[in-house]
Order: C-alpha cells, then sequence, then structure tokens
C-alpha cells in the first residue's frame, strides 16, 4: 500500500485520508420509509448509495460526521452501535460494525441519532465490509471549534495505519419553499447556492465563510460538519485534490448534495 505523505515544518507524515463522501439525512433514503414518495428520492439515494460504494472501495474504516439532532449533545457514539429506523415508521435495522452479530442486531437502539442511522444504513447497503465510528457536532458548534475539532480529527486520522475515509451527514437550508420544515425565508435560495458551489468546488475558504448565525436562521444546520470537513481537509490553505458533486436538489424544500472529496 502507497500512502502519500504530507509536510509540518520540517517533519512528515503519513497521510491516510484518502476520500470524503457527503450525504444527506433525511430518513426517506431508506426505501422502506419513502412510500409514496419513492420516485421524488430515487435520483438521492442512488447518488448515496454510488459515493458509499465508493468511500468502501477506497476504505474499510470511516469516520462520520453528522449533526445531533435539535437539544442533543455533542460527541462520539458508543463503538459497534445499531440502531433501527422503527421510530420513522418501519423497524430497518442498521449496523455500524459489520462484526456485529445477529443478537447484537436484536439490541438495536430506537433512539440512535438520525445521523447514525443514515451513515449504518449507507455502510451495511453501499459498503457491507466498512466499519464506521461517529463524531456527532450540535448545529450552534462555533466555526473556531470546527476549525479545531478538524484539524484534530486529521492529525489522529493520518496517525492510523490503514486508509481512511470521512462520511459527512448533512443537510442545508430547510427554508427553501413555502412546505419547506422550516417555512420559506427568501434569503435561504442565494446562500444555498453559495453552499452547493463550494461543497462542489471544494472551496474551503467559502466554506469556513459561512456565517453561523444566519445559517442557523435559515435551518442550515449542515454547517457545523461541512465547516469541520473544510478543516480536515487542510481549511482555506488546503482543500481536496479533487471534488465531484452527484446530485443537489431540494425535493421536499431542504437543501441535499451528494458528492465526493478526494484527499
Amino acid at each position: 500500500m502507497t500512502l502519500r505523505r504530507r509536510h509540518l515544518g520540517s517533519t512528515t507524515v503519513a497521510q491516510v485520508l484518502t476520500a470524503a463522501a457527503l450525504v444527506p439525512s433525511p430518513p426517506l433514503l431508506v426505501p422502506e420509509l419513502a412510500g409514496a414518495a419513492a420516485t421524488e428520492t430515487d435520483r438521492f439515494r442512488q447518488a448515496a448509495l454510488e459515493v458509499s460504494a465508493r468511500l468502501g472501495g477506497a476504505c474499510d474504516e470511516w469516520t462520520v460526521i453528522g449533526v445531533a439532532e435539535p437539544g442533543s449533545p455533542g460527541g462520539w457514539l458508543p463503538a459497534a452501535s445499531s440502531g433501527t429506523f422503527a421510530g420513522f415508521g418501519v423497524d430497518v435495522r442498521v449496523r455500524l460494525d459489520p462484526g456485529l452479530s445477529g443478537d447484537d442486531d436484536a439490541e438495536a437502539d430506537r433512539s440512535m441519532p438520525l445521523a447514525a442511522l443514515i451513515a449504518g444504513w449507507l455502510r451495511g447497503a453501499g459498503a457491507p465490509a466498512a466499519r464506521a465510528r461517529v463524531l456527532l457536532l450540535t448545529a450552534d458548534t462555533p466555526p473556531a471549534d470546527c476549525a479545531r475539532i478538524g484539524a484534530e480529527l486529521r492529525a489522529e486520522l493520518d496517525s492510523r495505519a490503514l486508509p481512511q475515509g470521512l462520511l459527512v451527514v448533512a443537510d442545508g437550508a430547510n427554508t427553501l419553499t413555502d412546505k419547506a420544515p422550516g417555512a420559506f425565508d427568501s434569503r435561504s435560495g442565494a446562500v444555498q447556492s453559495a453552499v452547493d458551489e463550494a461543497l462542489e468546488a471544494g472551496d474551503c475558504a467559502a466554506i469556513e465563510a459561512l456565517d453561523a448565525d444566519l445559517c442557523a436562521e435559515l435551518g442550515l444546520s449542515g454547517r457545523a460538519a461541512w465547516q469541520t470537513l473544510s478543516a480536515a481537509f487542510g481549511g482555506g490553505c488546503g482543500g481536496p485534490r479533487k471534488s465531484e458533486t452527484l446530485y443537489t436538489g431540494a425535493p421536499f424544500g431542504v437543501g441535499y448534495h451528494v458528492g465526493m472529496w478526494m484527499a
């Protein structure tokens, strides 16, 4: 295995972060939950499955960066967690580690956070050999903390022996249409377009420049996860060597982005 190397002053370290897959977090990604909306959700579901499969093809060790649900604290989830979408209406069970046995599945956590459930479902459907650990950030995590967390995470990943991947589970503004969960805000379209363009271009400087207060007003909860991703890729002085978008849209008035960043 050949690892890229990066230089920090006079120190050279192995670079094992290989790629990041970017996906949204609607439960409707899961076919059993889509129901009558299956046609509307098919495009971003297939895109999310594709980037997950590609991430799994590049590495079997994933770190998931997601956003905690309102009122819930951030932090790392327990290792080898399993959960179920039963709280969303269907008992679709997911695992973060393929080594879990069927008996472990019997203890699936009904309260597993949505970002972790989505990560577990994509792992199982798109990259069943991969194992994932999950870091949840609160939506109001300050940009400076996102920068610190991202830089610390990158250093920790680069200290590992095997190729590492990031799966970023994050949503855009929820105020893009009259029927959106957060109702319509006339400012949200321009901000969402700027986010989509930055993610497509791998423009870390533009992602870092997102205003936390404005994003909060627009229900753009993914800001914290994307700013942490940016820092993990070197921030405004770094960025991915290649970025690709497979889907952008707002079928339910919420901004969804599916793409890949290559380190």
